[in-house]
């Protein structure tokens, strides 16, 4: 099992025929994703990387049944696009896209509620199953199936986490990156409670950071939970920083919060907490 993509969900491109959507799109083909649509207008009627193109979304979700997708579109164009795949029935969507207009950002937010759905980003580098399915730019050839789900703020350190995890011969179930926007589409809470309910995933990394409050209602619901899973919480950025100096998530805050705070409040929450990634390796070894 896994949580939200697996070798059964039906892929569309939203913009498949663009130079970087073409390189990615045969990338996550070749990583096994069942890639059933494309949508571009100019192209529509034709075929590009061995993928059917349609003009619009509701004309390949019922031609192909597609039932995700993945926005390889501007940032102007994000919202539109959404709008569009929400329409037409779609119910996760995954937008890659960097610098999205915060306006824009908020009624996304309502119109992916009002319908529903989930939204992964923007400004993520997506989400894996190992071996069955990839919607974004994760490289290939790092994952291995297995059974630690990992969720992060950094696309970097989501990387190392990875790389930790299959030298620890755990591998990962599912891997996603809510993305460091002022506003993320998912929030670490609503993927821990997936990840709880998913049989495959035995243990969860978290990859939080400073700013906003995602760090803070994730600890508090892992602090609810009776049978938790083991929660490893990393918070990355400067000890010195609080939450007023500069972090581009933190204006909506106006806190004074710290990364020791974030710590202590995962720690009380009864997580795992580590002071650095290179501490991960070591505490996987009590997972095993």
């Amino acid at each position: 099992m896994s949580i939200l993509v697996n070798k059964n969900t039906r892929v569309l491109v939203q913009g498949i025929t663009g130079l970087q959507a073409s390189f990615h799109t045969k990338r996550i083909i070749a990583m096994g994703t069942n890639v059933v649509a494309g949508v571009s207008t100019h192209s529509a009627g034709e075929y590009h990387l061995g993928v059917p193109i349609f003009a619009s979304v509701k004309e390949a979700v019922k031609a192909t049944k597609a039932n995700a997708s993945l926005l390889f579109v501007p940032a102007k164009s994000v919202k539109p696009a959404i709008k569009e795949a929400l329409d037409a029935g779609i119910k996760l969507i995954v937008s890659i896209a960097y610098g999205v207009p915060i306006l824009d950002v908020l009624e996304i937010h309502k119109m992916v509620k009002a319908h529903g759905a989930i939204l992964i980003g923007p400004n993520t580098p997506g989400i894996i199953t190992p071996g069955e399915a990839c919607l974004g730019v994760f490289p290939e050839n790092i994952h291995q199936k297995g059974h630690i789900g990992i969720v992060s703020r950094s696309s970097t350190l989501t990387y190392e986490a990875v790389l930790e995890t299959n030298r620890a011969g755990l591998g990962q179930s599912t891997v996603i990156g809510i993305g460091d926007d002022m506003i993320a589409g998912s929030h670490f809470d609503k993927v821990l409670e997936l990840f709880h309910q998913d049989a495959e995933t035995k243990a969860i990394i978290l990859i939080g950071a400073l700013g906003g409050t995602y760090e803070e209602k994730a600890a508090a619901y892992y602090g609810t939970i009776k049978n938790k899973k083991p929660l490893i919480a990393y918070i990355t950025g400067f000890e010195g920083f609080t939450d007023d100096m500069g972090y581009a998530s933190d204006i909506i805050t106006h806190g004074k919060v710290t990364i020791q705070d974030k710590k202590r409040i995962f720690k009380d929450a009864g997580a795992l907490v580590i002071d650095s990634i290179d501490d991960l390796s070591q505490t996987l070894k009590y997972l095993k």
